[in-house]
């Protein structure tokens, strides 16, 4: 999994985008699946951002640094308070943040992951083709329209996740 400081270049807002890797995320900005989540436009861009590097193993701290609450539960699915553009979230956002990971973690364990058959597999159950049963994968935001449009009930995953067959 990696996180990148993204901008949308019409307004300049400032977001982090999850992405399985450097190549996931230009794939889905070629297909114009990246998009600024405050106006929904697609010119976006990967933000100047700094690492984090950590320092050498033999040098001293001359103070401690400051202590930020993590907000990790479920497997990263939150990001800390430290990789926030803005301020701090409030302690109530942050539990509702840990509550939202951790329920769909769950969920996802009684799921079956069906990866890019997500929209055939969705439609083979719902015209009862093969047998009911709670799964997930990926969907184009076309194929989620058209499943929608066939009264298909779908939603995105909150956070981002690792496809299993990925998972280290």
């Amino acid at each position: 999994m990696i996180v990148f400081d993204l901008e949308c270049r019409a307004h300049s807002h400032r977001f982090e985008g999850w992405f399985g890797s450097s190549d996931d995320y230009a794939r889905q900005q070629e297909r114009g699946l990246v998009t600024c989540p405050t106006c929904g436009s697609a010119d976006v861009a990967k933000a100047v951002m700094a690492p984090n590097v950590g320092r050498k193993g033999n040098q001293m701290v001359a103070s401690p640094p400051p202590q930020v609450a993590s907000t990790t539960t479920a497997p990263s699915a939150v990001p800390s308070a430290a990789t926030n553009a803005g301020p701090p979230l409030p302690p109530e956002a942050v539990a509702m943040f840990r509550a939202l990971a951790t329920a769909q973690a769950e969920a996802l364990k009684s799921s079956r992951w069906v990866g890019e058959k997500f929209a055939d597999t969705a439609r083979a159950i719902h015209y009862g083709e093969t047998p009911e049963e709670p799964i997930y994968g990926k969907a184009t935001p076309d194929e989620a329209q058209e499943l929608a449009e066939e009264g298909i009930a779908v939603a995105p995953v909150l956070f981002p996740i690792v496809p299993p067959d990925q998972a280290n």
